[in-house]
């Protein structure tokens, strides 16, 4: 499949387009490359050492939520042509999918963690502009809130433990979870009438706000909950007949 219509399919899957006047990030191809794709590389971030590893593997493309153009490029110096130079080096072509990934409802980060819960009655939550970045759900039989951290550090990964803000009900039932740095959208979980909010690091005031709230909160790590959707999209490109690798770098954060 040319590269052409690799982008293409996943533009067209994941709406790259709607999210033109939302997102700082670059969506879609973020570097060019004249070739053919039959393996495609898919990781978190855009980095020196995963587009290394992407060569290393022999990968025509690698596939990211965390792209290299954030709308602020200027120079291609220092550490910029540092992380480009393996790209244009070894003709790998590089795709970024920011938030049209943390909205998508069945691909996306956060459908994958409410997945993940087996939450139903799955519903868009946090809203940005016209578009929304999480999911909202209810789990059927309820968690414990040690028995929601402990499903969450098997689906994310234990590498850093979740954290846990104890402030909610015994049961949990209502959920809601915005993935990453999703702090922000605390108030709307609460509105919504959120027993749990999922998301991947918090700031301060989420304490005093969820404390005052009775809502538990849990942080489940910005690299750990953003790996769902890069391994959707990895599944999509399985389906095309191609060759992929998951590279798998945690932060810790």
């Amino acid at each position: 499949m040319h590269l052409d219509e690799f982008a293409a399919r996943l533009d067209d899957r994941l709406r790259t387009d709607a999210f033109a006047d939302l997102d700082a990030s670059a969506n879609g191809r973020q570097v060019d490359s004249p070739v053919e794709v039959d393996h495609a590389a898919f990781a978190v971030d855009a980095a020196v050492e995963t587009a290394e590893r992407a060569v290393e593997v022999g990968a025509d493309v690698l596939v990211v939520h965390h792209g290299l153009f954030w709308g602020d490029l200027e120079r291609v110096t220092g550490a910029r042509y540092d992380r480009l130079a393996p790209f244009f080096e070894h003709d790998l072509a590089l795709y970024a999918a920011h938030l049209p990934l943390d909205s998508h409802p069945d691909l996306g980060n956060a459908a994958g963690v409410a997945d993940a819960l087996e939450l139903e009655a799955q519903e868009p939550f946090a809203a940005l502009g016209a578009e929304h970045i999480g999911i909202a759900g209810i789990a059927p039989e309820g968690f414990t809130p040690d028995g929601l951290r402990t499903a969450l550090a098997e689906a994310c990964g234990p590498e850093n433990g979740v954290q846990h803000l104890d402030f909610g009900p015994e049961t949990v039932e209502e959920v809601a979870v915005a993935t990453g740095s999703a702090a922000d959208w605390f108030d709307e979980a609460a509105e919504w009438g959120a027993d749990a909010f999922v998301t991947g690091e918090g700031k301060q005031q989420v304490y005093h706000e969820a404390k005052e709230a009775g809502i538990h909160v849990y942080l489940a790590g910005h690299y750990a909950t953003e790996t769902f959707g890069v391994r959707s999209l990895q599944a999509l490109a399985d389906g095309w007949g191609m060759e992929t690798t998951f590279i798998d770098r945690p932060t810790g954060l």
